[in-house]
């Protein structure tokens, strides 16, 4: 399952958010989104838990979670309509 990270911290690096993630399952892949121009943080991520259950239970757990001083979201992500 595709989960879509909003409202981090512009300092919360890929592999503190990944590590945040694995405490609940499995994370295929972390990505957080970065500014082409000045390669800073956009604030948001997408992670990937391949297994529902603990993707579900990473949801429950870390949504509305302070991270590095922000109220972090987490959902799933919607598919991109083409």
């Amino acid at each position: 399952m595709k989960l879509l990270i909003r409202n981090l911290s512009r300092s919360t690096t890929e592999e503190e958010l990944k590590k945040l993630f694995e405490e609940y399952g499995t994370v295929q892949y972390c990505d957080l989104v970065l500014d082409k121009t000045t390669g800073d943080s956009k604030g948001f991520a997408f992670v990937e838990i391949p297994k529902s259950g603990e993707a579900k239970v990473a949801i429950k757990k870390l949504n509305s979670k302070n991270v590095a001083g922000n109220i972090i979201r987490v959902k799933k992500a919607e598919n991109k309509k083409t």
